[in-house]
């Protein structure tokens, strides 16, 4: 877990808010620690908590499939939570349970270093965008913070309940991926002309 481990560790033995006492596991994140395009969804549903990884369970083979309609492969992203323990029943996490958890996203994309942030749902894009943010009216719109750009949009799990979400999610997507390829293009620029240094 390289340069995240220590963090992870923190994660682990973090008593902040209750969930952690109703939680199975901590379900950190997972995926590239250098990726350019990180996806942050609301925090761990039952099969997260079983398996201690993030988007394992339907809403988690639906993303698998728009990523890979994308041409983007789960492992070259970074994948975690705004909180990391299960809130009983998927509730949606209380303000509070947000803030005490905060921290760990926070140092996540800053060790990170993302270039594109994908707010999977409301309560993601409610803790990176603004806490009055509405998904439905902010989605497919780029926002940024510092050298940033964050993309909101549904979560998996309401196109699961509502397939009518799934056209207009599909063509965020197709934004966030073209400008993936753009960033990764110039990345692999930037790196061979290093490597002409020497």
């Amino acid at each position: 877990m390289g340069k995240l481990l220590t963090l992870y560790e923190e994660a682990l033995a973090c008593q902040r808010c209750n969930l952690r006492a109703h939680a199975q596991r901590v379900v950190f994140g997972e995926g590239n620690e250098n990726a350019l395009l990180m996806l942050v969804g609301e925090g761990p549903g039952a099969e997260e908590d079983r398996q201690g990884r993030p988007f394992v369970g339907a809403a988690g083979e639906l993303l698998n499939k728009i990523l890979e309609a994308a041409g983007i492969s789960r492992e070259e992203v970074y994948i975690g939570n705004v909180v990391k323990c299960r809130p009983p029943n998927n509730r949606v996490p209380t303000k509070d349970e947000v803030a005490a958890c905060r921290q760990f996203l926070d140092r996540q994309i800053e060790l990170i270093k993302p270039k594109i942030i994908v707010c999977l749902g409301a309560t993601a894009a409610q803790a990176l965008i603004g806490p009055e943010v509405r998904i439905t009216k902010i989605r497919g719109l780029w926002h940024e913070k510092g050298d940033i750009k964050i993309m909101p949009t549904y979560h998996p799990a309401a196109l699961l309940r509502d397939p009518a979400k799934k056209r207009p999610t599909w063509e965020d997507f197709k934004a966030v991926r073209d400008l993936y390829f753009a960033l990764k293009q110039n990345k692999e620029i930037e790196d061979f002309e290093q490597l002409q240094l020497f």
